[in-house]
């Protein structure tokens, strides 16, 4: 089978290491794989890709010299040609703006199309005009995928012909990549223990909360650190926040990390505050490698990773005080966390293995008629 997977960049992201992982693992039982960067500037590969995925960046079959307006239509041009070049039995996108650019310029080519959201459509805070162009373009997608049943079903509430909108609607949840499952959990030599959060710095992710938050149980553990790993444009604000609160040696913002595995694996806990998500790939990640966690009940993702009490700690969304609460009984409570750590492990081992995901990939391509 020939597939094309079209994303936005391959720098950090929940997305784009999903498509790192689903490209390998496509490769390697023999597919053949091309594996598309739409992003302008190019920029660089921060997951591992495989040597067995032809790697493609748009930009570079793109004239520099092309300016805005026309550089929108030149991107579905050269995705176009790419397209007809590569012949692919089935075309996979990537988020909302890059699944309005490969549904366009595969019209008409009697390709199949995918087209991925990888958050919740009715709470990331699109703008007017790619509400109306998913309005407009999606019906020209083969079918519609989203991280979580919960989604997916307000989604089909939306449309009148509810039949229809059922067999283009697809639920494709992220996988665990096969290497994280050989990490173990490590400990540090410093004797301090860690809450740790990964992700963006962006509104989405609630970060000023957590800071706060962390602030007012801070002085009743003062063996724990909070390390939020990632980059993003609040990184200068919730900088001066931890000035202001006298936390600049207990909550540390280091930025991106290529061993975000190995940070996890060497965590106490992890942490999620966000305000939604699709299907939180760092959250999935923590819990795999046996990290005990707690998340905010937001409508998409933590719900379907976790069961409260069980294997995880899920809490009212938005509410600064039940999370304080719930880091209070997580990091008070080493017992509670090596129960959750384990539990979370098995049961997403079991259910978002690559194996697993790729089952729930090829019932799609089959319903498709993709071989």
């Amino acid at each position: 089978m020939k597939i094309v997977l079209v994303v936005s960049s391959m720098e950090s992201g929940g997305a784009e290491r999903v498509a790192a992982i689903l490209s390998q693992a496509w490769a390697a039982r023999g597919d053949t794989v091309t594996l598309v960067a739409t992003y302008s500037k190019r920029g660089g590969c921060f997951f591992p890709v495989s040597d067995k995925v032809r790697m493609v960046y748009l930009a570079d079959r793109m004239s520099a010299r092309v300016k805005k307006p026309f550089g929108y239509v030149a991107k579905i041009a050269a995705l176009r040609r790419l397209f007809v070049e590569a012949q692919p039995d089935v075309i996979v996108s990537f988020l909302t703006n890059v699944n309005i650019t490969a549904i366009v310029a595969a019209r008409g080519l009697r390709v199949p199309v995918v087209a991925c959201e990888h958050n919740d459509p009715t709470a990331d805070g699109r703008s007017m005009l790619w509400k109306l162009l998913c309005k407009l373009v999606y019906p020209r997608a083969t079918a519609i995928a989203f991280l979580s049943e919960s989604i997916a079903a307000a989604f089909r509430k939306k449309h009148k012909d509810r039949e229809r909108s059922a067999q283009r609607i697809a639920v494709l949840p992220n996988p665990v990549s096969d290497e994280l499952l050989g990490f173990a959990r490590t400990t540090r030599a410093d004797g301090r223990k860690r809450l740790i959060s990964v992700g963006r710095l962006h509104p989405q992710k609630q970060y000023g909360l957590l800071i706060d938050t962390f602030a007012k149980v801070a002085n009743e553990f003062d063996d724990w650190d909070l390390w939020i790993w990632g980059e993003g444009p609040e990184r200068d604000m919730l900088t001066a926040r931890i000035a202001e609160l006298n936390l600049g040696d207990r909550v540390l913002l280091p930025g991106r990390t290529q061993a975000v595995w190995d940070e996890m694996a060497a965590a106490d806990a992890f942490v999620l505050s966000s305000r939604f998500e699709g299907m939180p790939m760092a959250l999935m990640e923590s819990m795999a490698l046996g990290v005990p966690s707690v998340a905010f009940d937001c409508r998409s993702g933590p719900r379907e990773l976790m069961r409260d009490g069980q294997d995880g700690l899920l809490i009212a969304p938005d509410d600064a005080a039940a999370l304080a609460d719930a880091l209070r009984r997580l990091l008070a409570d080493a017992a509670l966390r090596e129960e959750l750590g384990k539990k979370g492990a098995r049961s997403i081992r079991e259910r978002y293995s690559v194996p697993a995901i790729l089952a729930i990939w090829d019932q799609l391509f089959s319903r498709l008629s993709v071989s």
